[in-house]
């Protein structure tokens, strides 16, 4: 089976890109990065995928403008670049940009985002802080389908992590982050293997090989 053709779309670090590269660097793994775009031009992620020999492409959100006309004009932009590159997976990495509703139409189904948090609790920005001022006792990350609300698409899987006493918004973030690290390669490579996929009802199915997930992982990569 050919691998599936996976663009990471990202505007900072790209610490979830790298770890998307190092499990497409296993010649079993079912995907591989062909495309990591930005709309930063100085996003050190960047160079994480010029490193790895990804091809790499800047469309900078900036250029177009404010407003519904120039946010339709960028998803546009971006679209095409998607498409030329012959795209199967989008994985949104930190990408901190709000789609618009007909790219989230156009990709619906093979756009993914990772999220820190157990969704759907802790939508939005500033999560760490808010989790920590709420007083939650387990966190944690989602991946998830991207519909045209922020944060609510079909879940694919969940990790959680403990919030442990003294902890402040910079020591959870990190322990999450973690989990986001061997979340999102487990995700993307259930949906490169077709045995996870958004149905038309919007749902999530999955095939009745894949476990129900371990405790801290689900669902379970294996």
């Amino acid at each position: 089976m050919a691998k599936k053709k996976v663009a990471v779309l990202i505007s900072g670090r790209g610490t979830n890109l790298q770890s998307l590269i190092d499990a497409c660097a296993d010649k079993k793994y079912p995907a591989e990065i062909a495309l990591v775009l930005s709309n930063c031009p100085g996003a050190p992620g960047l160079d994480r995928a010029g490193a790895a020999g990804a091809p790499t492409l800047v469309i900078d959100h900036q250029l177009y403008g404010k407003g519904p006309q120039a946010r339709a004009a960028f998803d546009a932009a971006l679209s095409a670049a998607l498409e030329e590159a012959r795209i199967d997976l989008v994985c949104l990495a930190g990408f901190m940009r709000i789609l618009t509703p007909g790219f989230v139409e156009k990709w619906s189904g093979r756009l993914l985002n990772i999220h820190p948090s157990l969704l759907p609790s802790f939508k939005g920005l500033h999560v760490h802080e808010r989790m920590i001022e709420a007083g939650v006792k387990i966190a944690g990350c989602t991946v998830h389908f991207v519909s045209a609300e922020m944060d609510s698409g079909p879940i694919i899987g969940q990790a959680a992590v403990p919030v442990l006493p003294g902890d402040d918004a910079d020591m959870l973030a990190a322990r999450i982050l973690e989990q986001e690290h061997r979340l999102y390669p487990a995700c993307v490579k259930l949906i490169a293997e077709g045995r996870a996929r958004l149905t038309a009802r919007g749902v999530v199915e999955f095939d009745n090989d894949v476990a129900a997930g371990a405790p801290m992982l689900n669902p379970n990569p294996s």
